[in-house]
C-alpha cells in the first residue's frame, strides 16, 4: 500500500459507536507445527535506486506484506510473495517469491522484474523505481500468476504489472503491463490476482484508480466532493497470452472511492469482488462500507455494488505511546467454500467495544452474495486489546479459518507485544461466536521493532490458504530489537 491510501481513510471517517461484545470460545485442539524460516537476506540490499529524498527512509532486510498459494496439482508446491525491503513512504525495493517443493520443509527464494532492483528495465517493462502488493494465484493446471503495484519514487507514475511462472515458481516470465500511467491525477493501486478454478485460461486482474481534482500533494482535494475511484479489472482467456485492455467495473459519478478489491469464484464460476467503500468526505463522511459486486459472465459485466455491513474500523496504535500501528484497518478478506459456494468476509471493527478498539468482524451468505449474516466478533481477545489485519479461508471440509494479530499480551514494560492468533469454526453457523476457538501461532514479539511506514508496519495483509483440511498461515513477525533484520516471513500449518 502507498500512502495515498492511508491520506483518505484517515481524512474521511469519524464515527460514534455504541454497540456488545458476542460471547467467546474456548481454545480449540488444533496444533501448529514447528515455524519455518522463509525469508533470508536481502537480494536487493546493494540497490541504491527508489529514494525519494528528504525523509524517505529503506528498511534493508525488511520483509512485510505476504500472500501465499498451493499449487491444485501438487500440494507440496507452495509460492509466497512479499516485499523486500521496504520504505518508509511507500513501496519496496522489489517483490521476492519463495518457494518451496517439499511442503513447506525448505524454501528457495526468486523474483519477478516488477522493479529496477529486482531487475526490471525499460526492454522488458520493469522500470520502476519501487513494487508493492504483492499478489499470488495458482490456476488449475498448475501455472502460477503473480501481480504488482509498481511505481516511481514520487507517486506519480503508477503500473499494474502481471508474470507469470509454468513451473512451480522457479522462474518467472517478463512483465506485462495491464496499466502504466504518468500524471497527477490518476493513482493505479491495490490490486490483487485470481485464477479461475473452473477454467485454467481465465485469470482475473482487479485494482483501484484514484481520480483525484488536484495533485496528490494538494490534501485539500481529498475534501473536494469532485473526488472519486473506480474499480479497474482486466482478464486473460487464453493463458495469460494477452490480457484485455484495463476498463472501469464501477466508476461512481458521486464522490465515492473504493479500494482492496479482491475477486473469489463460486463453484458455479460466478465471481464475486469484494472492497470496501468510501462515500463522502472528510468530517462530513457518511460512512464506510464493505461491499461486493458479482459477474455472472466471467468479468464481462458486473451487478450493482451489494452492501455487507458498515466498515467501522478506529485504527490501531501502540498502547504504551499512541504511535500508529498500519494495519488491514480498511482491508477485507474474502474466502469461498468450493463445495457449497458459501461465502465468508473479515474485517476490522470497532463495532464491539462501542468505538474503543478493533476487533475482527465476520459476515457470511449462503446465496452468493446477495444477502450477508449480521457481523459478529470473532477474535478471542478478551481485555481490551485490539486485533487487527485478519485473513480468511476454508478447508476442504469446511471449516473455515481466521488469522489474525492482537496486542492482548501487552504490559507496561518496553515494547508492544504481539501475537498472531488462529481461529477455526467447523462450519454450519458460524455467525454464532460460541462456534469459534481459537489456537496460538506464534510470538510475542515487539511490534516497535516493524519498519515504519505511517506507523509500525507488517502488512496490510497476510497470507492464509489451506492444504485438504490444514490451513497455511504465510505471515510476518518482527526479529524484536534486531534494527539490522527487522522483520521476516513465516510458515506453519495448523490442522485437527
Amino acid at each position: 500500500m502507498f500512502p495515498i491510501r492511508k491520506t483518505i481513510w484517515r481524512g474521511m471517517i469519524v464515527f460514534a459507536l455504541v454497540f456488545t461484545t458476542a460471547g467467546l470460545a474456548a481454545a480449540s485442539s488444533f496444533t501448529v507445527s514447528p515455524l519455518t524460516l522463509v525469508s533470508g537476506p536481502s537480494p536487493f540490499a546493494s540497490c541504491t535506486i527508489g529514494s525519494s529524498g528528504g525523509s524517505s527512509v529503506n528498511y534493508v532486510n525488511t520483509e512485510v506484506e505476504p500472500w501465499v498459494a498451493v499449487n491444485p496439482t501438487n500440494s507440496n508446491n507452495i509460492v509466497g510473495v512479499f516485499q523486500q525491503d521496504r520504505w518508509s513512504d511507500g513501496g519496496a525495493h522489489g517483490l521476492v517469491t519463495a518457494v518451496s517443493h517439499n511442503g513447506g520443509t525448505t524454501w528457495s527464494r526468486t523474483w519477478a522484474h516488477f522493479s529496477f532492483c529486482s531487475g526490471g528495465t525499460v526492454a522488458n517493462g520493469g522500470d520502476f523505481d519501487r513494487a508493492s502488493d504483492p499478489w499470488v494465484t495458482f490456476a488449475p493446471n498448475g501455472e502460477a500468476y503473480q501481480i504488482s503495484l509498481s511505481a516511481s519514487a514520487d507517486l506519480l507514475t503508477s503500473g499494474i504489472l502481471v508474470s507469470k511462472s509454468s513451473d512451480g515458481g522457479d522462474t518467472w516470465s517478463e512483465p506485462t503491463t495491464l496499466i502504466r500511467e504518468t500524471n497527477a491525477f490518476n493513482f493505479n493501486d491495490k490490486e490483487s490476482i485470481t485464477a479461475d478454478p473452473t477454467n485454467a485460461n481465465n485469470v482475473y486482474a482487479v485494482w483501484d484508480r484514484s481520480r483525484l481534482p488536484t495533485d496528490q500533494a494538494n490534501l485539500n482535494a481529498l475534501r473536494s466532493f469532485a473526488f472519486r475511484s473506480d474499480i479497474m479489472f482486466s482478464r486473460t482467456t487464453n493463458g495469460g497470452i494477452s490480457w484485455e485492455p484495463a476498463r472501469a467495473i464501477f466508476h461512481p459519478k458521486a464522490l465515492e472511492f473504493s479500494i482492496a478489491n479482491q475477486i473469489v469464484v463460486l463453484p458455479n464460476g460466478t465471481l464475486v469482488d469484494v472492497f470496501a467503500d468510501f462515500k463522502g468526505s472528510g468530517i462530513n463522511a457518511p460512512g464506510v462500507f464493505v461491499k461486493v459486486i458479482r459477474s455472472t459472465d466471467k468479468g464481462a459485466t458486473w451487478s450493482d455494488p451489494i452492501t455487507v455491513d458498515h466498515l467501522r474500523s478506529v485504527g490501531v496504535t501502540d498502547p504504551d505511546t499512541g504511535q500508529g500501528v498500519r494495519t488491514g484497518d480498511i482491508i477485507p478478506d474474502i474466502a469461498v467454500d468450493p463445495n457449497n459456494g458459501n461465502l465468508y468476509i473479515v474485517w476490522q471493527d470497532s463495532r464491539f467495544s462501542g468505538g474503543a478498539h478493533d476487533d475482527i468482524a465476520f459476515s457470511m451468505s449462503t446465496d452468493g452474495g446477495f444477502n450477508w449474516s449480521a457481523p459478529v466478533k470473532v477474535n478471542q481477545t478478551t481485555n481490551n486489546a485490539a486485533a487487527f489485519t485478519a485473513s480468511v479461508q476454508v478447508a476442504a471440509n469446511g471449516t473455515v479459518g481466521v488469522t489474525y494479530y492482537d496486542f492482548r499480551n501487552n504490559t507496561p514494560a518496553v515494547g508492544v507485544p504481539t501475537d498472531y492468533w488462529f481461529i477455526n469454526c467447523p462450519g454450519g453457523d458460524c455467525t454464532n461466536s460460541a462456534n469459534w476457538s481459537e489456537t496460538h501461532i506464534a510470538g510475542s514479539f515487539d511490534m516497535e521493532t516493524a519498519p515504519i511506514s505511517r506507523g509500525f508496519f507488517l502488512g496490510d495483509y497476510e497470507g492464509l490458504t489451506s492444504i485438504g483440511s490444514d490451513f497455511v498461515p504465510f505471515f510476518i513477525q518482527t526479529n524484536s530489537g534486531n534494527t539490522a533484520n527487522r522483520t521476516d516471513a513465516f510458515f506453519t500449518t495448523v490442522g485437527p
